[in-house]
Formats: structure tokens, C-alpha cells, sequence
């Protein structure tokens, strides 16, 4: 999203909605601390304050085959708006993660709505999306790595006719 743009595409949302979800609550506050500069946050109201609850996690037979219900997971939302100045439509941020952490929620739906504002866009993306993209980007192929080192080939030999 460039600095003049209204909005940001649902594509550009999803992907720093995502890092948000897998943020830590420690690093999503230090984070917007130094985006805002110190200042404190802008006054929002709860369209939905942060509640927990569950939600089911669905599997798939080998990885790609028919889904079933795995089990529940616990899942904490939020949804806020922050207060407009004026005739200017406020933004709406929503949050999503795993766990039971309402500040973690705020925090991210806080982040969402400021980050769909021009004048906060610049920092906040890089002081908050970047590097913990780039982290846990990180975190993913060393993941993937290790689970690679235990990978094992299988093959068939026929005998015979």
C-alpha cells in the first residue's frame, strides 16, 4: 500500500493480519511503543470486545486427502473502531489468534485499524510487519528443514516376473 492510497487490498490485509496472529504480546506492544513514537494510542471504541472461545481445527487424511475434525483449539477475538475526526470514515481492526490472551487481541486489532491509515502505514509496517514477517519466515524454514533431516524414501523392488 503506498502512503496516498485509501485502502489496502485484501491480499496486503490477510498477509499483515497473519504476522499479527503469530506475534507475541511483549513484541506486539514494544512494536507499536516505536511506531507511535511514544505517543499513546489513538482513542477507539469495542465493536467487539475481546472474547475467547473455540474453535475446530480441521485435519485432512494425508495431508490432501479427505477432511475430518481434529479437535478444538482456543481462539481470542476483538474488533475495534478507531474515534473519527470529522466526516472521515473511522477504520475497523479486526484480530484473530490461537490462546486466551484479550490484551494480545487488543493489541492486534489496534495495529490492524492503525495500519489501514496512510499516516501510520510507513512505521508501522516497518517497525512491526517487516521484521516479524521476515522472522517468523525465518522460524517457518528452519521448521521445515529440520522436518526434512528426518525425512525417509521409501521404495519397492519386484522380484521376479
Amino acid at each position: 500500500m503506498s502512503a496516498t492510497s485509501a485502502s489496502p487490498s485484501s491480499a496486503t490485509r490477510r498477509a499483515w493480519m497473519a504476522v499479527l496472529a503469530r506475534t507475541p504480546r511483549a513484541d506486539l506492544e514494544a512494536a507499536l511503543q516505536r511506531a507511535l513514537q511514544g505517543a499513546p494510542p489513538p482513542a477507539y471504541d469495542w465493536l467487539r470486545p475481546p472474547e475467547i472461545g473455540l474453535a475446530m481445527v480441521r485435519g485432512r487424511v494425508g495431508g490432501s486427502g479427505d477432511p475430518f475434525n481434529l479437535g478444538e483449539a482456543t481462539v481470542t477475538r476483538a474488533t475495534l473502531r478507531l474515534r473519527g475526526t470529522g466526516d472521515a470514515a473511522a477504520a475497523v481492526g479486526v484480530a484473530c489468534h490461537l490462546g486466551r490472551d484479550r490484551r494480545r487481541a487488543e493489541l492486534a486489532a489496534l495495529a490492524d485499524a492503525l495500519l489501514q491509515m496512510p499516516e501510520h502505514y510507513s512505521a508501522l509496517h516497518q517497525q512491526l510487519i517487516a521484521p516479524f514477517a521476515e522472522q517468523q519466515a525465518a522460524q517457518r524454514a528452519e521448521r521445515q528443514q529440520d522436518a526434512a533431516a528426518t525425512r525417509v524414501e521409501f521404495f519397492t523392488m519386484v522380484r521376479g516376473d
